[in-house]
């Protein structure tokens, strides 16, 4: 089994394969085709010696290509119970999922394989625009080269179907195509420095720096807490941000301009602008399909009286699940749930407060507002590590 990012061998065949697509984009030609072969030769490498892992995935795809087909089938034919199917189709298609989640609690593994988190947000989002009218047609190769496509497979950043597919179909003039590849080769070097250099230095900071203030006093140990979770927060970055800049660099190989998943996230001056800086792709395909959708639900059935009340709910909702889709565990919801009340307390503050409306292009309030939300993401990342838990003894 290839570990994509991790493996030497990994960027070994990385290498061997592409030098034919640089060739192939140079010459100005397609490079779909050749991006749809490798792709599935990295997908046999990633599941070799795992035929649970390849039958499951098989299945995840099967389920896809037939949801995707019969939702087109129904709309085009204005079925006129369209809509309640296409919400079992939707429930379907969350099975294998929700089954891998909840399974994983027990140590056990049920319709899970590498990558099943990520596709299952590419598979939920073609629905959702089949149903909202923007995706009247696609064919099968397509649908599987959205889905199957190796640079984003494991580990994002989460592509959307319209973008990636047009971006496919079209053949990048010469001029076009070495831009696109000397952006996405800086990104690949970048990538590669996060993750095997800066990554490294945070984590072996988590471990060392603890250890070396001890424990002789509580100010010695609250200090070690601090410096561990410091260590922690930087790893998490370096490590997650390193993939997703690999993968916006393999990508462009491959003629893809792989969607920025972080945006210098630690220079957030509110707990709302951190999530438009961190791991964008997740944080935005939230806010369209679940956030935009929930607070317009909510204000159709006036389920709340004030469109505050219903963006801060839609807010706890949102991040619940993004806890959720981590996975089920005590940590992980709490780091939703946390998360979600951090937007809606700001939401409020921002709309409420007439001291922030007064000061809020203020210098010193800047800072001040930095150095909170500082705070409140290390303190998320405490939660999101273990680190709270096992602190409190849960």
């Amino acid at each position: 089994m290839l570990s994509f990012y991790t493996d030497p061998a990994f960027f070994i065949i990385l290498a061997a394969t592409a030098i034919p697509a640089v060739a192939r984009g140079v010459f100005g030609r397609s490079l779909k085709g050749y991006g749809m072969a490798v792709s599935a030769l990295f997908l046999v490498l990633l599941f070799a010696g795992s035929w649970e892992g390849t039958a499951f995935f098989a299945l995840f795809v099967a389920l896809g290509l037939t949801t995707t087909y019969v939702t087109l089938a129904l709309f085009r034919r204005s079925h006129p119970h369209r809509i309640a199917l296409y919400r079992v189709a939707l429930a379907v298609m969350l099975v294998p999922l929700a089954a891998a989640k909840l399974s994983a609690v027990f140590d056990v593994n049920i319709l899970g394989f590498i990558g099943i988190s990520y596709l299952t947000f590419k598979a939920v989002q073609v629905l959702i625009e089949i149903r909202d009218g923007l995706i009247e047609s696609i064919t099968v190769p397509d649908y599987l080269y959205f889905l199957a496509f190796f640079p984003v497979f494991t580990s994002g950043p989460i592509t959307r179907s319209r973008d990636f597919l047009a971006q496919a179909r079209r053949t990048l003039p010469r001029p076009e195509y070495l831009e696109l590849l000397s952006q996405g080769l800086l990104w690949l070097l970048r990538g590669i420095m996060y993750s095997f250099v800066l990554a490294p230095l945070g984590q072996w900071f988590m471990w060392f720096a603890p250890e070396a203030i001890g424990t002789a006093s509580a100010a010695a140990f609250v200090l070690g807490q601090l410096a561990y979770g410091f260590g922690y927060g930087m790893f998490l970055f370096f490590d997650f941000a390193g993939y997703s800049a690999m993968a916006m660099g393999v990508g462009a190989i491959f003629g893809i301009e792989v969607p920025r998943n972080f945006d210098a996230p630690f220079r957030s001056i509110d707990i709302k602008d951190f999530w438009n800086r961190w791991h964008m792709t997740l944080s935005f395909w939230l806010r369209d399909f679940v956030f935009m959708r929930m607070t317009r639900s909510f204000m159709k059935h006036k389920v709340f009286k004030s469109r505050l009340t219903t963006a801060c709910c839609a807010f706890v909702a949102e991040m619940a699940l993004m806890g959720v889709w981590h996975g089920l565990t005590f940590d992980y919801l709490i780091y939703g749930l946390y998360h979600g009340c951090l937007l809606a307390l700001c939401e409020v503050y921002q709309k409420k407060s007439k001291f922030y409306k007064a000061h809020k292009k203020d210098r010193w309030f800047k800072l001040v507002a930095w150095a909170i939300t500082m705070v409140a993401i290390f303190f998320g990342f405490a939660i999101f590590s273990g680190q709270i838990s096992t602190l409190l003894g849960l």
